[in-house]
């Protein structure tokens, strides 16, 4: 079965399980500016952001996704630990980029400046990386 990705606005009980496990598996630095991984989670909520890759009625990955005006900034992309290397985090990163492209809206990404793998994964995609 294939990952699907969504907007997550109404979480259920176990998606907001799986929520916190996704982002206990992130590295400290990835939740910036948030105090902890529930801020995160409450902040994207409340304003909407928040997308997930969902596989067998689990969230399996997560990021925020701004729909800017005159472009959309993913961030804070996260995969629980056990699951990695299996395409979820690729998969929503192709989703926001194909939903971006139909909205007629460059994508770039957003992290806190001076992590490798934030400019890894930009120089990989071939996406601007903005400083969060």
């Amino acid at each position: 079965m294939p990952v699907y990705v969504e907007s997550v606005t109404q979480p259920s009980p176990q998606d907001l399980t799986d929520l916190a496990k996704i982002y206990a598996d992130a590295p400290e630095w990835l939740l910036t500016p948030y105090a902890s991984a529930d801020a995160l989670i409450a902040a994207a909520l409340a304003d909407g952001s928040l997308i997930a890759g969902r596989f067998n009625d689990r969230l399996l990955g997560a990021a925020l996704l701004q729909r800017g005006d005159q472009a959309w900034r993913l961030s804070h992309l996260c995969v629980r630990k056990v699951t990695r290397k299996r395409g979820v985090g690729r998969r929503l990163l192709e989703e926001t980029q194909r939903e971006a492209s139909e909205a007629g809206k460059p994508l770039r990404l957003a992290a806190p400046e001076g992590h490798l793998e934030a400019s890894a994964l930009a120089a990989r995609t071939h996406l601007p990386l903005d400083p969060l």
